[in-house]
């Protein structure tokens, strides 16, 4: 028996779409025919009706065009507008909506206002969203569109970083409309708004019960996450951090499982014991498959125990494995520092090259003050002053590093016997440097460039002159 209802169900959606279909591509006999424009409203508001909605677009837009003075224009227009924003098209279903303005109203009272909420809405005007919103529920707090009104007001104030209004008015949204079909929707963002507040003791329970009272509900996985977040941020380290593993078991594929699982090992770096953070250390250097967060979450354990040889083992895997991966080059100048701390220019030099070509200007230009210094110390006088130029045209280098490279490319080229070169650059720095004792250095050495610059040339080999 239920299967012949959803069988009789089918047919008699599929038939009512045919009789749309058929009522705007056939022509029909004159003597029995619906006017045009009845015909047209019968097709659109159908075609609506059946979710056929560029059938809908396309007849009730040629209903507008031509029934301008049609006592149906508004209904019509309202439905237009309805319809283009179900089609995605948010701009033109807004032009709709505020025709409505100048026309008699149309639908419930307050619709027409909603729905160019909801429409400007889609196009992240929020400020607008929300006083349309706003003005649905003052006006006509009784309204069927309230809640929804309410809602929506709630979620432009979230995203407005509003939390405080947006708190309140999801509270009155699921006191008011417990069973609301976006209540947990509702629910979550409440709690949303709560952690922002640090409310942590009204939004941690929320969470806790949200998949037992919203069950089969989207968010669900969402909640779990900021239920531990929420945990860990409040101090609670050990339950947030169970919480959000048993997320990442439960979701290993979520958008946010990289995000949790970065914040479990940063609490347990943070607050965990040596020996908790040698356990981690050791877990993400075996995770399988391995990513560059991990190896560089390694790096950075090892780091804070003083495993200086653990450190470096996880940023050559990191280069090794992921060398196109952004973190594999700060990896590359965190391997150059080491490098260059232990004296080996070579190493330092190359690790520092490969530092220079990410895209980051920051790190672009310490990488490149690294390899000149590191080329200076190998007496490559003509590689180490590129790199110290190439630190100079970093668009925004902070100015230690600025005057560090201009201080180097002084030296590399009167070593070049680039002399004017070189005063040049020691004259910036001595100008300018935010360093006292730098800014002394450099006059120093532009004053010997000074007094070489003044001495006459030495006579060629072979000069007769007296």
């Amino acid at each position: 028996m239920l299967r012949w209802a959803v069988i009789m169900t089918r047919r008699l959606l599929s038939v009512s779409a045919l009789t749309s279909f058929l009522l705007v591509a056939l022509p029909a006999p004159s003597a029995v025919a619906l006017d045009e424009a009845a015909r047209l409203w019968l097709v659109g508001e159908r075609a609506f009706g059946d979710g056929l909605h560029a059938l809908a677009r396309r007849t009730l837009e040629r209903f507008v065009a031509e029934n301008p003075t049609d006592a149906r224009m508004s209904s019509a227009v309202l439905l237009l507008g309805r319809t283009r924003l179900a089609l995605g098209d948010a701009e033109s279903a807004l032009e709709a909506f505020r025709r409505l303005r100048t026309l008699p109203p149309a639908g419930e009272p307050m619709e027409a206002k909603f729905w160019e909420a909801e429409a400007l809405l889609r196009v992240k005007r929020l400020g607008e969203a929300r006083a349309a919103y706003d003005e649905v529920v003052r006006k006509d707090a009784a309204s069927p569109l309230a809640p929804d009104a309410l809602y929506g007001l709630a979620w432009t104030d979230l995203e407005l970083r509003r939390p405080e209004a947006a708190a309140k008015e999801f509270r009155d949204l699921l006191t008011a409309w417990p069973n609301h079909p976006q209540a947990g929707s509702a629910t979550y963002s409440l709690a949303r708004a709560l952690v922002e507040l640090k409310r942590f003791d009204e939004a941690i329970p929320l969470l806790q019960s949200f998949p037992a009272k919203f069950s089969g509900n989207k968010l669900i996985p969402s909640s779990q996450y900021l239920l531990g977040w929420a945990r860990v941020t409040a101090g609670q380290w050990k339950d947030g951090v169970d919480d959000l593993r048993a997320f990442v078991a439960a979701y290993p594929s979520h958008e946010l499982a990289p995000e949790a699982r970065r914040k479990i090992t940063e609490t347990q770096v943070t607050h965990g014991s040596r020996a908790q953070q040698q356990s981690v250390y050791t877990q993400l250097m075996n995770q399988s498959p391995p990513t560059p967060e991990a190896l560089f979450d390694a790096a950075g354990i090892a780091g804070r125990l003083n495993q200086p040889k653990e450190q470096e083992a996880a940023w050559r895997r990191l280069r090794k494995e992921f060398p196109d991966h952004p973190l594999a080059l700060n990896a590359a100048h965190d391997l150059a520092a080491a490098a260059f701390k232990r004296k080996d220019w070579k190493e330092a030099a190359a690790q520092a090259k490969a530092a220079a070509a990410t895209d980051e200007d920051g790190l672009r230009a310490r990488a490149l003050l690294m390899e000149g210094e590191s080329e200076l110390k190998l007496k490559r006088f003509k590689d180490a002053a590129k790199s110290f130029e190439g630190v100079v045209a970093v668009k925004g280098v902070e100015a230690d590093d600025r005057y560090r490279a201009l201080a180097g490319l002084g030296l590399a080229r009167e070593e070049l016997q680039d002399l004017r070169g070189a005063l040049g650059a020691y004259d910036a720095v001595a100008a300018k440097s935010p360093n006292a004792e730098l800014r002394d250095w450099a006059r120093n050495r532009a004053t010997a460039i000074k007094g070489r610059l003044a001495k006459p040339p030495a006579p060629a080999t072979g000069d007769k002159r007296q």
